[in-house]
């Protein structure tokens, strides 16, 4: 077999951490099919199946954890050695976000702060799992949540809300049916394990359906199914306010019910004096602010369930 490259190890110790191989070529500055063929090329050497490839990521085989197992650490002294010689860029933010508040919340307020801070660059990094700060060169995160991670610093932005939303091909389509008696409306599976249906009807009031349109495993997804005039679902307005706002997506009725969970920017000690991460920080929390003063929920004229 010969001696192994180290940078084919390297390679699948990144995706084998990640899970998911785009975040990882996008580390590696590869690829995607680039890194697919070097896992490939190590499996063959290795003559050893090391991960399974499915829609929602990679996983390990046995041979595939035993692996990371016996040279994963090895890799992690070799970065902890070498970053006492990489010297840190204050002007540089490596941020890590859910693709929904990544695109839906963050990236169209981003022009105001290049705007004001040219001179901040930032990498963007979007993703369903949660970011490790202590393995992944990751400054801070945007995530939804309690707002209690251990280790963390976590700062509340703003809270969420959630309301029945349905396209307006829909609507008209369902021009007799009342708005506010869902009953006689088609309603889509919530992919939330809780089923946010199920917290709706107890506190609006209503019957749970016996049976759903469809069911679906994301939230991108249902809310796709939405867009297409499928059914109603049950938005997160965070998420779902640039669709409501540009007409393709509209609430049934005038009820909105809060939820525990909220939005929060959450960073490690080590960033916390970083100047990139001080003058994104201060122009976010304005920018959550002034969110919060726009929203259409209570207290600006709309009814909240359980107010």
């Amino acid at each position: 077999m010969g001696k192994l490259p180290l940078g084919l190890l390297q390679q699948f110790v990144l995706v084998a951490r990640l899970g998911n191989l785009s975040r990882a070529a996008t580390q590696a500055n590869l690829t995607v099919s680039a890194l697919s063929h070097q896992m490939r090329q190590l499996e063959e050497r290795l003559e050893r199946r090391l991960l399974e490839r499915g829609p929602r990521g990679v996983k390990l085989t046995v041979d595939g954890c035993a692996l990371l197992e016996a040279v994963g650490e090895h890799f992690d002294g070799i970065e902890h050695a070498l970053s006492h010689y990489q010297k840190r860029r204050n002007d540089t933010l490596t941020l890590s976000a859910s693709t929904g508040i990544m695109s839906g919340w963050l990236v169209p307020r981003l022009p105001r702060l290049v705007a004001v801070h040219p001179e901040l660059e930032l990498n963007l990094q979007s993703g369903s799992t949660l970011v490790n700060f202590e393995r992944e060169p990751v400054d801070a995160a945007l995530r939804y949540g309690r707002g209690v991670w251990a280790g963390l610093h976590s700062e509340r932005l703003f809270g969420e809300w959630i309301a029945p939303i349905a396209a307006p091909v829909l609507v008209a389509r369902m021009a007799d049916a009342d708005p506010n008696d869902l009953s006689q409306w088609p309603l889509l599976g919530d992919p939330n394990p809780s089923n946010r249906w199920k917290d709706w009807f107890e506190k609006v009031g209503g019957t749970v359906p016996r049976r759903y349109v469809a069911h679906f495993d994301s939230f991108e997804a249902q809310r796709h199914a939405a867009l297409e005039g499928l059914g109603v679902a049950m938005g997160r307005m965070v998420m779902s306010k640039s669709l409501i706002d540009a007409g393709r997506l509209t609430v049934l009725g005038n009820r909105y019910l809060p939820v525990d969970d909220a939005y929060w920017l959450v960073y490690p000690e080590r960033s916390k004096e970083h100047p990139g991460l001080q003058v994104f920080r201060e122009w976010l929390l304005a920018e959550a602010d002034d969110y919060c003063s726009h929203l259409p929920v209570p207290g600006t004229g709309n009814t909240a369930a359980g107010d």
